[in-house]
């Protein structure tokens, strides 16, 4: 394969069994929703040095229950340490779940871009760019955006919309993107 590529994860695969760690010491796996739900929307955020994902992270907390209302649990994860986690914390207004310590290998096993600090000050280690994966009840890929910078990011309300009329049994709407 060409380095200059990257794999993808693609609509309707199976999202790969992924760890990473809760506040508490938890281990998660991201593709598993709480009881009570049986879809899951996982944020990927660059970490705790980009304040759009601060901001990103915020804004979502308003749509939690709406989400909630369709059966979509929530949770952001990092490639941050612990103590990244810990500090960045303060800086958030959230009740969903939050957890850090992906690996780059997992990384590229979920198809993200991965960039290099540009500075110590920026943060310490290689993290992963944005990335957005909704996982429907069987465990498929419903929904992916990933970008290669923090200035693109799908919009929360049209998202929720969206996934509340593919939630709508009524609809009866599809994986979109199947086509190869």
């Amino acid at each position: 394969m060409n380095s200059d590529y990257t794999t993808k994860l693609h609509a309707g695969a199976v999202f790969p069994d992924t760890t990473a760690t809760l506040r508490s010491g938890e281990s998660v796996n991201l593709a598993k929703p709480k009881t009570g739900f049986d879809w899951k929307l996982v944020l990927v955020y660059r970490g705790k040095h980009c304040p759009l994902c601060t901001r990103y992270l915020n804004q979502l907390e308003q749509f939690k229950g709406a989400l909630t209302d369709i059966g979509v649990d929530i949770i952001a994860v990092s490639g941050d340490s612990k103590a990244q986690l810990e500090a960045h914390r303060e800086q958030l207004e959230i009740s969903y779940d939050i957890s850090y310590g992906l690996s780059i290998e997992q990384m590229k096993t979920l198809g993200l871009y991965i960039s290099d600090p540009r500075s110590e000050q920026e943060t310490d280690h290689p993290f992963a760019e944005p990335g957005l994966f909704v996982i429907n009840a069987e465990g498929h890929i419903q929904v992916v955006d990933i970008s290669n910078n923090p200035f693109v990011r799908p919009e929360l309300q049209a998202l929720v919309n969206g996934l509340a009329w593919i939630r709508n049994p009524d609809n009866n709407y599809p994986i979109r993107g199947m086509h190869r």
